[in-house]
């Protein structure tokens, strides 16, 4: 398919090598629009850009084999392309201090300018993270809000799943071009939100997963969205670059305490001490941003299989491994090993590294 010319005009200097964001933004306030740019003298574009870079814009900015990739990306009707000049563009990305003047987007684009909520974590999840991720996310789905992530391994895929499952659907922000699947793991659940969600990036087509990447992407998933919930992550984890980019822009940052024990949790507890909010349920989070309360689910009786083993209340919510499990119920090391066979079959519990145990919501 053709190029609209306007849109032509946007890639040629996008894909340009030397022109990112920033500078792109500068020659949009010195000349006003992509064709001013490109049809600009050497001498005025050099005001603002190297000579060589302007000499480059000059020759007519990307090339012919770059912008037809492009069109034929845009021949599958799922695939747009929005920018500065499109009335589609987010918003809330207008607000932050470097968005991006042009976003590839593939599936619903309607969601972009919706209530948005990010929940980021861990990709080495546990299970009761991911059930946390996976839960608070189909509720404020419910509630309204488009569920904002990474599309990476772990609590990122929890949230996708949940929204898609609430009302609200969900974003997935990508440091790929939108023909890469990264991880690739993750390319089942990359169709489902391409089918029913959105996913949006502002790095070209082909761009592979490099690592620099992905702590660009997490300014605009945070810029998409009214507040930031961390569910489990490390001291080190990129999760708390994403929870201070969202205090950095003004918005709201939760985490989910976790236990003391574990080093998932300490990444939430240092985000807690230095003035998160901490929740413990979805209500939470509705009732600090002020929205309605949606029918949160009721409070469910322990499970008929969880209220037949004493072991559980032995067990509690912190890691512990069979010796300590073994001194507090009194039981024979091979009836405990039986048991906990059965609780991990049936989903209530979870082996760790070490030979540790944990209790499954």
């Amino acid at each position: 398919m053709a190029l609209d010319p306007d849109l032509e005009a946007w890639l040629s200097l996008s894909l340009l090598n030397g022109i990112g964001p920033q500078t792109l933004r500068k020659l949009l306030v010195a000349h006003g629009s992509p064709r001013n740019i490109l049809s600009a003298s050497i001498h005025d574009l050099s005001q603002t850009v190297s000579a060589k870079l302007a000499s480059a814009i000059r020759d007519g900015g990307a090339s012919s084999e770059q912008l037809e990739a492009v069109s034929q990306w845009l021949a599958d009707p799922a695939n747009q392309i929005i920018t500065f000049a499109d009335a589609d563009y987010p918003k809330a990305l207008l607000e932050i201090a470097d968005p991006p003047p042009l976003l590839y987007a593939k599936g619903r684009i309607e969601l972009l300018n919706r209530c948005g909520f990010a929940i980021v974590g861990s990709r080495n999840a546990t299970a009761q993270g991911v059930s946390n991720a996976e839960a608070f996310a189909a509720t404020l789905s419910d509630a309204g809000f488009t569920i904002v992530s990474g599309l990476a391994l772990g609590i990122d895929a929890a949230a996708h799943r949940g929204g898609l499952a609430g009302a609200a659907s969900t974003i997935a922000v990508v440091g790929t071009g939108l023909d890469v699947v990264y991880p690739a793991r993750n390319r089942e659940l990359a169709h489902r939100i391409a089918a029913e969600g959105l996913i949006i990036s502002e790095f070209a087509l082909g761009t592979p997963g490099v690592a620099a990447n992905f702590p660009r992407r997490n300014r605009l998933i945070c810029g998409l969205s009214h507040g930031v919930l961390v569910v489990e992550a490390a001291v080190s984890s990129g999760s708390l670059i994403t929870a201070r980019l969202a205090a950095e822009q003004g918005r709201d940052v939760f985490a989910i305490p976790g236990s003391i024990h574990s080093p998932l949790a300490k990444g939430c507890h240092a985000l807690i001490k230095q003035g998160a909010k901490l929740v413990e349920s979805a209500k939470d989070v509705l009732e600090e941003l002020g929205a309605l309360s949606p029918r949160l689910p009721q409070e469910s009786a322990v499970d008929d299989v969880a209220g037949e083993h004493s072991l559980l209340q032995h067990l509690g919510f912190d890691p512990v491994d069979t010796d300590t499990l073994q001194q507090r119920s009194g039981l024979a090391a091979s009836a405990i090993n039986s048991v906990l066979t059965e609780l991990e079959l049936t989903g209530l519990i979870e082996s760790l590294p070490g030979g540790r145990w944990q209790r499954i919501r």
